[in-house]
């Protein structure tokens, strides 16, 4: 499924590049800057894939936004902070909840195909780390190869199963270089 000759490593936002909050074993985002922490190790892991050449994109569900629970404001300041301090090349974002049946809402795959169509991007060629099933549904979806960052939340495992287990980004990292 190949778009173009890019390769890139499509990244979730919330237990990926920050930690999430937990709340009954589910992750959550954090509602504003105060909250916000980069996952440990995270720079250091993006900067290494940045190094190898890829291109790196977040790609995230925010639909507390559509629930009212969070402003679109807010969750931009979020991640324009996260921006700020990763090596990051753009940020997709769908804003919808699972009632809007939109196809940008991951597991469906819309949020990759749009960025694989606006920077040329080679899904065939290209990662998806995530940390929740929706993640790697999605990515599997587009065609990548997937990578679980596995919290054990409480809650299903993907339909597709991932190519890598990982216990952080900097393991998911570790991995990708080494297959790529």
């Amino acid at each position: 499924m190949g778009i173009g000759r890019v390769r890139a490593v499509f990244l979730d936002r919330d237990g990926v590049l920050n930690l999430a909050v937990i709340r009954d074993g589910l992750p959550y985002p954090p509602k504003g800057i105060e909250g916000l922490k980069l996952a440990p190790g995270a720079a250091q892991a993006l900067g290494r894939l940045k190094q190898a050449g890829f291109l790196l994109l977040v790609v995230t569900n925010q639909p507390e936004v559509a629930r009212g629970l969070q402003t679109r404001s807010a969750v931009e300041s979020l991640n324009a902070a996260i921006a700020s301090e990763l090596p990051i090349d753009g940020i997709f974002v769908c804003w919808h909840d699972d009632d809007d049946d939109c196809p940008c809402r991951k597991p469906k795959p819309g949020l990759l195909l749009d960025a694989a169509r606006r920077h040329g991007i080679d899904l065939a060629d290209s990662f998806l780390v995530g940390d929740r099933w929706r993640d790697i549904d999605a990515g599997a979806a587009a065609g990548c190869r997937t990578v679980l960052i596995d919290h054990h939340y409480r809650e299903r495992g993907p339909s597709a199963e991932p190519d890598f287990r990982a216990v952080s980004l900097a393991a998911a990292a570790d991995w990708i270089l080494q297959v790529y």
